[in-house]
């Protein structure tokens, strides 16, 4: 049969004699909980996913208790400027009283004391009062007592710059939690987009398949095309069938992690209804693959962006913190100088009364010399040991951005083929359906080259997804 008689018979058949639609059974149908819903009730961008991480993520939120321990840390540091304030109580009561005195303590034990205290007893006795004289039996003492260090061997500012540099510490090691936290849902986010993308161009071809289907079955039915023919174009559209399943429960999955990282509640089931909790299928993610472009507009020298890194910045922190460690081993060593006042009431030794003092303190440590010797040098090797780690990982942070460039690039190039495969392949498509339509090919032949567009326009939405993943990873490292 020649191809235009083969077209004009079938377009008659088909005018004369509609072919039953065949529908392919959507997936969702295959579970009761599953139901279709047009309008999405809650729709998040990616800026939006970033910001509730910052709210809901446990890392973000321990690495904001480290910022303000650290700063807490740091006005504790201050502290040690200032006078030292206490109040100091003391009571105490005695069987007996732990200090008497007589005569012969006083002066001695002669033979004119012994009569001189014979003498003193007697009146004693007559005119009742004691020759000895007891003290310290119960007393109470309370005071207030400032102390202010003037020297403590530079230990006090030694210890607000470590504080200082704790706590610029917590709030780089704060940055790149951000920065990992924002990485991960970047990555999360367009894991989904890509499976909705590969589900959209599914739905594509199983179109083009139900639009072939009806015309092969227009064909058989007129006695134009084989019972092979169909049974081909099924089996490809039960093929289809399954993708799409799998696809679907792909997308929800990824989409489930993601609403778990940010902390966004979701109902996995639409026959249990929640007004106040979303069906995981109206949750839908606005953000497209749109405007890319190519790498040399986000260039930047790998030297500049690796000294601007959190991490150089704590490989420098850790280096400065030895130093200022052995100056604090140092401190140990040196004298101590203090000075302070007190002032407060006693009656342990006679009658209550109000009384105030000055004083100053002055300690020179003598033995700790060896120590502290021998501690500062274990403090020098541990410095010099930062210090070579600081040299090898500024090297690896720049290795690190070189790569990630490469890798940029390397994405966009496959992203330039991955489009060219498409385009090939679409024209591939069209001239296989008009050959088949004129009855010069198999409809296997068309459908292998509509299975190679479905592989190729699967491959460029892993392109679109493989360099918008790479560009963050390099932007997050040279912004």
């Amino acid at each position: 049969m020649k191809p235009f008689r083969y077209i004009i018979l079938l377009s008659l058949w088909t005018l004369l004699f509609p072919a039953p639609t065949f529908s392919r059974t959507p997936a969702a149908a295959s579970a009761p909980d599953d139901s279709v819903r047009s309008v999405p009730v809650l729709e998040l961008t990616i800026e939006q996913c970033r910001e509730l991480a910052l709210q809901n993520s446990a890392a973000v939120r321990n690495a904001a208790l480290d910022v303000e321990a650290a700063r807490a840390q740091k006005r504790e540091a201050v502290s040690e400027y200032f006078p030292k304030v206490a109040l100091n109580a003391w009571a105490f009561y005695a069987l007996d009283p732990m200090l008497e005195l007589g005569l012969t303590d006083v002066l001695g034990d002669s033979p004119f004391v012994q009569n001189l205290n014979s003498t003193l007893q007697a009146y004693a006795q007559q005119f009742g009062f004691s020759t000895m004289y007891s003290t310290l039996k119960k007393g109470v003492m309370a005071n207030v007592s400032v102390m202010q260090p003037v020297f403590a061997g530079g230990r006090i500012i030694t210890g607000n710059k470590m504080a200082e540099l704790g706590l610029e510490a917590a709030h780089l090691q704060q940055d790149i939690e951000l920065r990992t936290s924002s990485e991960e849902i970047e990555k999360n986010y367009w894991q989904v987009i890509a499976l909705e993308e590969k589900m959209k161009t599914l739905e594509e071809a199983g179109r083009l398949l139900d639009t072939l289907y009806r015309d092969v079955l227009s064909a058989s039915d007129a006695g134009l095309a084989v019972e092979t023919d169909l049974l081909q174009v099924k089996l490809r559209m039960n093929g289809l069938e399954t993708d799409e399943i799998r696809l679907r429960n792909g997308v929800r999955l990824s989409k489930m992690n993601l609403l778990n990282t940010i902390g966004v509640e979701y109902n996995p089931y639409s026959t249990f209804g929640n007004d106040s909790v979303p069906y995981i299928d109206d949750i839908r993610l606005t953000d497209t693959l749109s405007g890319m472009q190519a790498p040399r507009n986000y260039f930047r020298v790998a030297e500049d962006a690796a000294l601007e890194q959190e991490e150089t910045k704590l490989l420098d922190i850790s280096v400065e913190s030895k130093r200022l460690e052995k100056r604090m081993a140092m401190g140990e060593a040196l004298p101590q100088i203090a000075v302070g006042v007190s002032y407060g009431y006693s009656n342990i030794i006679d009658e209550g009364s109000m009384n105030g003092a000055v004083f100053g303190m002055v300690k020179i440590p003598i033995s700790d010399w060896g120590r502290t010797a021998r501690k500062m040098q274990r403090i020098d090797a541990l410095m010099q040991k930062a210090e070579n780690d600081r040299t090898y990982l500024q090297r690896q942070i720049t290795l690190q951005i070189h790569q990630l460039w490469m890798d940029l690039t390397a994405s966009w190039e496959q992203l330039q083929v991955a489009r060219e495969n498409v385009s090939v392949a679409g024209a591939l498509q069209e001239q296989m359906y008009s050959q088949y339509m004129a009855g010069m090919v198999p409809v296997s032949e068309f459908l292998e080259a509509q299975m190679r567009l479905s592989e190729a326009e699967s491959g460029l939405v892993d392109g679109k997804i493989a360099y918008r993943t790479a560009l963050q990873a390099y932007l997050d490292r040279v912004q």
